[in-house]
């Protein structure tokens, strides 16, 4: 006989549905900017560098060529980009969200989500701001050492869940979850995706000036704790202040504290959720042999889509879902977070249109003009926010790598600015806009997961971005002060 958590399931009372209106916002900034980046392959001198067998670029070897970019190409971009380089990668996130979407709709159907959420406060309980620093220290350390980002969504509504029971809010808990993840990738101690390949490209050796890095990683934690305590804190004492009150309202209901604490006596849900947190375990276990063994973020990624949707599938069938059952959940969470697959598509279209249209290689030939002559403490600013514009277009930390660092090392050199301090900055400029610009896709995945639209989730965050902008600068002119 199933349980009565199985029996009562509504099928349309899922809180994990992302917030349309955002989605369709989103798209057309997106689609607006991959217009402007194909109106400037028409206008923008087009050009390349020469690279080498391994293709890295040549400097000195920048020439223009004669080609224009066929307006076509542009416009039929979103369909091109599945014959490039960039289809596997494409295809690759695309399969992650479609699984993350359909598994964990199972998981909350069956109160598995519930169940985790009461273990946890039950564990702290009486001390909920120690249960915040712990968790944002500890994703933020996985973050900065593994290079863990995307497959790390899949904590957003656990963490909100949380969040809300303790009397926070949904931003509260994506910035426990998502926002640690980021600021742990940008601060970056031993991240094969960002330290590793930047090192490298700048010929200096591997997880050198790791002493810096260390109190960036510090420092950065101290800022976003400081910042969310002091918010939670504010709407602890008036909840109206929240700036997403009235969309948590729904699910401030389906998590209540009462309910929650109530399952931890049934027994088959018990074994559901230890069978779901045995799958994340061997998950991690892909997260950590990808790490050792540099395999690039292949088995990360693979490895945290295959065990978590086995995990789910284990789990709601344990709790007492058949087959049919778990297919119709599956497909139904499928069904949620499927508006969020264009935003993929219009993302991998810009990065086309760029590299296509032949003005990226333009770009860096005007950035080598820009900086050159100029002071390192100047110059390293430059850099900083060139990456982090160049960050709106080319998501990718290692794409973005490859294509820059053979021009801006060694005129970093020449400015006087160490391989190391060019390694801060980059991890830097890289890492924190992850959590702003809308073209990375993965922040409007994890605030869509929870209901907050992108405005609210801009108008709490920017403020936090500006300081660690602030911060990053201090850093960067620090370690070129202490000849770093």
């Amino acid at each position: 006989m199933k349980d009565n958590n199985i029996n009562n399931i509504k099928k349309e009372d899922s809180g994990l549905k992302l917030n349309i209106k955002t989605i369709i916002g989103v798209c057309i900034i997106l689609f607006a900017i991959m217009v402007a980046a194909g109106i400037l392959t028409q206008v923008v001198p087009r050009g390349v560098y020469d690279t080498d067998a391994e293709g890295m670029i040549i400097n000195g070897t920048y020439h223009s060529v004669d080609y224009r970019m066929p307006i076509w190409k542009i416009l039929a971009s979103p369909l091109l980009i599945f014959g490039s380089e960039k289809s596997l990668a494409g295809v690759a996130i695309v399969l992650f969200i479609v699984l993350l979407g359909g598994t964990f709709l199972i998981l909350d159907e069956v109160n598995v989500l519930k169940y985790l959420m009461a273990v946890i406060i039950k564990k702290f309980s009486g001390k909920k701001y120690m249960l915040m620093s712990v968790m944002m220290l500890a994703l933020m350390a996985l973050s900065s050492v593994a290079g863990v980002l995307e497959e790390t969504i899949t904590l957003v509504p656990i963490s909100v869940a949380i969040a809300l029971t303790l009397g926070w809010d949904s931003l509260v808990g994506i910035m426990m979850s998502f926002g640690a993840v980021v600021f742990g990738f940008a601060a970056a101690t031993f991240n094969p995706f960002n330290v590793v390949t930047v090192q490298k490209l700048a010929g200096i050796p591997v997880f050198s000036g790791l002493w810096m890095r260390l109190i960036m990683f510090a420092s950065s934690y101290l800022l976003i704790l400081a910042f969310t305590m002091v918010y939670a804190k504010k709407i602890e004492k008036k909840p109206e202040k929240s700036l997403c009150f009235d969309t948590d309202k729904e699910m401030r209901e389906k998590y209540k504290i009462d309910d929650a604490q109530a399952l931890l006596e049934n027994s088959k849900l018990k074994k559901s959720s230890l069978l779901f947190f045995t799958f994340v375990m061997c998950a991690l276990i892909c997260v950590a042999v990808d790490f050792i063994f540099d395999m690039s973020g292949y088995v990360s990624m693979g490895g945290m889509a295959v065990m978590f949707t086995l995990g789910g599938l284990a789990a709601g069938h344990s709790a007492g879902l058949n087959g049919k059952e778990l297919a119709s959940g599956f497909f139904r969470g499928v069904k949620t977070i499927a508006p969020a697959l264009p935003l993929i598509l219009f993302v991998l279209s810009i990065t086309y249109i760029l590299q296509e249209g032949m003005i990226v290689d333009t770009i860096l030939y005007k950035l080598y003009s820009l900086i050159y002559g100029v002071t390192p403490y100047l110059a390293i600013i430059i850099i900083f926010v060139f990456v982090a514009l160049l960050e709106f277009f080319i998501g990718s930390g290692t794409a973005k790598a490859f294509l820059i660092m053979p021009i801006v090392a060694p005129l970093a050199r020449l400015v006087g600015i160490s391989g190391n301090t060019l390694v801060l900055s980059y991890c830097m400029a890289d890492g924190f806009t992850n959590m702003l610009y809308p073209t990375s896709g993965l922040i409007i995945i994890a605030i869509g997961l929870v209901n907050v639209s992108y405005g609210k989730w801009i108008k709490f965050s920017g403020k936090l971005f500006a300081l660690q902008v602030l911060l990053s600068i201090a850093l960067m002119h620090l370690s070129i002060f202490a000849g770093y």
